[in-house]
C-alpha cells in the first residue's frame, strides 16, 4: 500500500481536544495536499474527526477554517499550481476559499467511533489513561477489517504494553506531538519491541511531510520529553519545600518560578509550565510513570495538595490560561495560591522582598532575545560564567537547578530512554522551546 493509499480513510479519537484538533488540522492539510497532486488525483480522501460532544465538534470546525484559511493564505503559490487547470479560480481570494472548501469537504465529525471501521490509519488523542486505550483499540482492531495502523499521541504509557494488551501485531507506533501539533516542530517516535517496519518507515515519511523534527525514543515510561519535565517538576517542588522555611510557601513557589524562568532562561517558569499543561495532567503522568518504575519515587505531594483544593490549571477553549498555582491577567503572572488562605496572593505583596533576598543576577538578555541570536553560545557561556563565580542565594539555586537538569538528561541516556545526549538537548530545545540543552559544559 503506497503512502497516498494509507492516508485515504484516516480517523482522528479525540478530535476536538487541544492536541487532537492540532492533528486533525496537519493531516486534514496533507491529505488535501495530496488529493491535488498528480498522484492523488482520482483518490478520494477522508478524514473522520471523533470525539465525544456535539458541541465540541462544532468548534472544532470553527478552529478548522480559521487555522486552514491562515495555511492557505501562506502557500497561495503552491496552491496556484494545485489548481492551475481550474479555469474559473482567477483572483487569489478564489483560489484559497477553494482550497478551504476542498480540505474541509474532507472532515466528517462524528461522535460514533463506529466512524473509524473503515480507516486504515488511526490518530489516537484521547486522555492519557492506558485502560480507555487498550479498550479502544481492541475494540477496533476487532471490528475493523482492515488492519488499521495506530499512531498514539500518549506522552507516557509504553507503546509495547498497548500493542501486546490491545493485540495490535506491531502495527502501533507512538507518534507523540507537542503542544500545538500545528506549531511545535517536535514529534517524539517510539517504538514498541514489535513495531512493523512498514509502519516506522510511514511514520517518519509522514512527520518529513509534515516538516516536523524527529526524535527517537525508547519504549520507556514518560518518553524523553515527560521524563526529564517530571523529574524538574520534582526537584522545583522540593526546593520548595526547602526554602519553606526561609521565605514560606508562596514566596517560595514565586522564587522557584522566577529561577527556572528568568535566571535559567527559559520561556516559563517550572510552575507556570505545570499550570500551562494541567496540574492534574502532570500528577497523572507521574502515576502513569511511577507504575513502571518501581524503585524511583515519582509523587509529588505539591501538585497532589493543590488538586485537593481542585487547583487545575489548563486552558480554557480559546486556549488562554486559567489560574492553577499561579494566578493569570492577560497572560501574565500576577499571584501565587496559597493553600492556608485558599486564595490568590498577589505578587506584588511580596516580590521586592524576595528578589532581594534571591540577589543580583548576572545581566543577561531576556530568553526571547537570546534564544535565536547568533552569538547566542558566546552570551550562554558568559552569563553562566558569572552565575558561577556569583555569591548570591539566587546563583547558588541556579546553579543547582542547572546541574539537576543535566543530571536528569544524563540519567535518560544511562538508562536508555533517550539514545543520545543529543536527542535530550534537542527535545528540550525544539519541544520546551529551551534556549539551550540541559547536557551542556556551560557550569563545567
Amino acid at each position: 500500500m503506497t503512502y497516498e493509499e494509507r492516508l485515504q480513510n484516516v480517523s482522528v479519537l479525540g478530535a476536538a481536544g487541544k492536541m487532537g484538533s492540532g492533528i486533525l488540522l496537519l493531516t486534514a492539510l496533507e491529505m488535501a495536499d495530496l488529493s491535488l497532486k498528480p498522484e492523488g488525483k482520482g483518490k478520494k480522501f477522508v478524514i473522520n474527526a471523533i470525539d465525544i460532544s456535539d458541541e465540541a465538534l462544532m468548534g472544532l470546525m470553527k478552529y478548522l477554517r480559521t487555522q486552514v484559511l491562515k495555511a492557505a493564505e501562506k502557500k497561495i503559490v503552491l496552491l496556484r499550481s494545485f489548481y492551475k487547470d481550474h479555469h474559473t479560480l482567477i483572483e487569489n481570494s478564489e483560489i484559497i476559499d477553494q482550497y478551504v472548501f476542498d480540505v474541509l469537504s474532507l472532515v466528517k465529525p462524528s461522535t460514533r467511533l463506529e466512524a473509524a471501521l473503515d480507516s486504515l490509519l488511526i490518530f489516537e488523542a484521547i486522555r492519557e489513561d492506558p485502560e480507555l486505550k487498550i479498550k479502544i483499540f481492541s475494540y477496533l482492531r476487532e471490528n475493523n477489517t482492515h488492519q488499521p495502523w495506530f499512531f498514539t499521541n500518549t506522552s507516557s504509557i509504553p507503546i509495547g504494553e498497548l500493542d501486546e494488551k490491545a493485540k495490535l501485531g506491531g502495527r502501533i507506533i507512538g507518534f507523540h506531538f507537542y503542544n500545538p501539533p500545528a506549531v511545535q516542530k517536535l514529534v517524539e517516535v517510539i517504538d514498541a519491541k514489535n513495531t512493523l517496519k512498514e509502519v516506522h518507515e510511514f511514520a517518519l515519511a509522514f512527520a518529513k511531510n509534515l516538516r516536523k523534527v524527529v526524535v527517537p525514543s525508547n519504549d520507556v515510561a514518560g518518553f524523553i520529553g515527560n521524563g526529564h519535565f517530571m523529574r524538574d517538576i520534582l526537584y522545583a517542588t522540593l526546593e520548595v519545600e526547602k526554602l519553606q522555611k526561609k521565605f514560606g510557601f508562596v514566596e517560595s513557589v514565586y522564587a522557584m518560578n522566577r529561577i527556572s524562568q528568568d535566571y535559567l532562561i527559559r520561556p516559563m517558569g517550572i510552575f507556570q509550565l505545570i499550570d500551562y499543561v494541567g496540574v492534574d495532567v502532570c500528577s497523572y503522568i507521574m502515576g502513569v510513570m511511577q507504575s513502571y518504575m518501581k524503585e524511583e519515587n515519582l509523587h509529588c505531594a505539591l501538585l497532589g495538595s493543590m488538586l485537593s483544593l481542585n487547583i487545575k490549571g489548563g486552558q480554557f477553549s480559546d486556549g488562554s490560561q486559567k489560574d492553577g498555582i499561579l494566578k493569570y491577567e492577560k497572560g501574565k503572572v500576577t499571584g501565587v495560591f496559597d493553600p492556608e488562605k485558599k486564595d490568590y496572593r498577589m505578587i506584588t505583596e511580596f516580590h521586592d522582598k524576595v528578589d532581594d533576598q534571591l540577589g543580583p543576577m548576572p545581566e543577561v538578555q531576556p530568553w526571547k532575545s537570546i534564544v535565536n541570536n547568533p552569538r547566542k553560545e558566546e552570551i550562554l557561556k558568559a552569563y553562566f560564567t558569572g552565575i558561577k563565580n556569583a555569591r548570591s542565594l539566587g546563583a547558588a539555586l541556579t546553579k543547582a537547578y542547572a546541574l539537576k537538569s543535566k543530571e536528569i538528561g544524563i540519567y535518560l541516556v544511562t538508562n536508555k530512554v533517550a539514545f543520545s545526549e543529543k536527542d535530550v538537548n534537542t527535545v528540550l530545545l525544539t519541544g520546551f522551546f529551551h534556549a539551550y540543552g540541559p547536557v551542556n559544559d556551560y557550569l563545567k
